[in-house]
């Protein structure tokens, strides 16, 4: 069976290229054509020898998903629809920015974590992503996006908070992680990358001694009791485990800080009590918040903060030494905001179901 180059990193392909009787160069001369200049085609490679090139051709290809659809907002995000096969797509989207071009990459096909205010859990989960369909998003938008006249790449960071929980399918986001580490492919920061996730602890922990890059947390509120229902991994890895896990990754992180992640949802988490409880419930971890507005969807129950709410939130925040910013609500013309990944797909969730009956999910009340 031929084998798709884009599911091995660096020392795979040198294992593979090793059965052929091939020295380790060899697979170096081949990883860097595939991810360093998005090629292909082994006949382009031309500083392999005819005879590899045509092992290759035999045994092997580089087989990215396909692009579907390629929207472009008028804020100049950009949102790339790529088929996974089986009637499942995945989302990429690239958020252009003055100092930096980010580019948001999918974990999964949908999403088993259903978080109560994101429309990607409400498709329910399909399957994990191959490292292929993984890293086959950055060598997509590589080569859509190209270089800028310096003739640097325009995607400078990547952030794993596209559809799915990329811890959730460990073992081939790590080797993804690796290729997009290696100098030999495309070279980034540990400090560019960030891997976001609900909460899986024993992941966390994994992650830390596997490939520590930059991480995010989903928090999205202060206590027990309401983030069981907005985030309901919660239930399984409460907060007090949480933290325990964020200040055993920054051992090893390349930052000296967790980013927590909060969306705003217009009175259920955004109370200024609740922004005092956070201060209290992450004072052991060094942090940073990034507060979200929320972007509604069909049916959705929540309403977004409004502007003064977050205003005053962020205040007490950054009152208790915290560095705290408003994410600026990108792409939503175009639905690749934040939450709002989902693709073609039909809404598969019991959640929803009960929201299209008239009634709303049950949440915890906080006294202002």
């Amino acid at each position: 069976m031929a084998l798709n180059l884009l599911d091995y990193d660096g020392p795979g392909l040198t294992a593979y290229f090793a059965a052929m009787g091939e020295k380790a160069f060899r697979a170096t001369q081949v990883q860097r054509w595939i991810h360093r200049f998005g090629q292909d085609d082994f006949d382009a490679m031309t500083d392999i020898a005819k005879s590899l090139r045509e092992k290759l051709k035999a045994d092997s290809y580089v087989q990215p998903p396909p692009i579907i659809s390629d929207k472009l907002s008028d804020d100049g995000t950009r949102k790339f629809l790529m088929d996974v096969g089986n009637g499942n797509a995945i989302e990429t989207v690239f958020i252009p920015e003055e100092t930096r071009g980010t580019l948001c990459i999918s974990s999964q096909a949908g999403c088993a974590l259903d978080c109560a205010f994101c429309s990607t859990g409400k498709q329910g989960f399909n399957r994990n992503l191959t490292v292929a369909e993984i890293i086959g998003q950055l060598w997509q938008a590589n080569r859509a996006m190209g270089f800028d006249p310096r003739g640097e790449r325009i995607i400078s960071n990547v952030v794993m908070m596209g559809m799915g929980e990329p811890l959730a399918n460990f073992d081939n986001v790590v080797t993804a992680l690796h290729l997009m580490l290696d100098d030999n492919a495309y070279g980034l920061s540990r400090r560019r990358v960030t891997v976001s996730t609900s909460g899986i602890v024993p992941a966390m922990d994994r992650l830390r001694d596997a490939c520590p890059v930059a991480l995010a947390v989903s928090l999205h509120a202060p206590t027990d009791a309401l983030r069981d229902k907005l985030v309901p991994i919660n239930q399984k890895y409460p907060l007090a485990e949480l933290m325990a896990a964020c200040q055993r990754y920054l051992v090893k992180a390349p930052r000296d800080f967790i980013t927590f992640e909060y969306v705003m949802l217009e009175g259920v988490n955004d109370a200024d009590a609740q922004a005092r409880q956070l201060v209290e419930l992450t004072k052991d971890v060094p942090c940073k918040f990034n507060l979200i507005p929320f972007n509604p969807f069909p049916k959705a129950p929540f309403g977004r903060s409004r502007a003064d709410r977050v205003r005053s939130f962020a205040d007490i925040l950054m009152g208790a030494g915290i560095v705290t910013t408003t994410r600026k609500t990108r792409g939503d013309d175009i639905d690749a905001a934040c939450g709002q990944l989902a693709g073609q797909v039909k809404d598969k969730s019991r959640r929803v179901a009960r929201a299209e009956d008239g009634k709303t999910i049950p949440l915890v009340e906080v006294q202002q």
